[in-house]
């Protein structure tokens, strides 16, 4: 990949475009703390041609919550899966919402 091609990716909060080390830093963490999440399975760096792990602004915020929570005492594990049930429950809460409009649409209107 060229420079050129590169600036696609400029708003791509999905592109693996930082190395551990300047991830740690921009967390104020250190690498054995990414290296952590990774193993309790938070995020999933995405792996350079050389074997180097990559981070996306995206991974980045996941990483800060957990960050936060053991920043207050919370063992590393248990952030990371605090991390992951307030995902599914932010997203179960989200189709949920769509069932409930979807089913206010078919509902018949009484007339009043």
């Amino acid at each position: 990949m060229t420079a050129d091609d590169s600036f696609g990716h400029l708003d791509d909060d999905d592109y693996p475009a930082y190395t551990m080390g300047r991830a740690a830093e921009m967390l104020g963490t250190t690498q054995g703390f990414l290296r952590a999440i990774g193993e309790a399975r938070l995020i999933t760096p995405l792996r350079s041609e050389g074997g180097h792990r990559r981070y996306s602004r995206h991974q980045l915020r996941i990483a800060a919550r957990a960050r936060e929570l053991v920043d207050h005492g919370t063992p590393v594990e248990a952030a990371c899966r605090i991390v992951i049930l307030e995902d599914q429950l932010e997203e179960a809460q989200r189709v949920n919402a769509e069932y409930r409009r979807a089913a206010a649409e078919v509902r018949p209107r009484t007339a009043a």
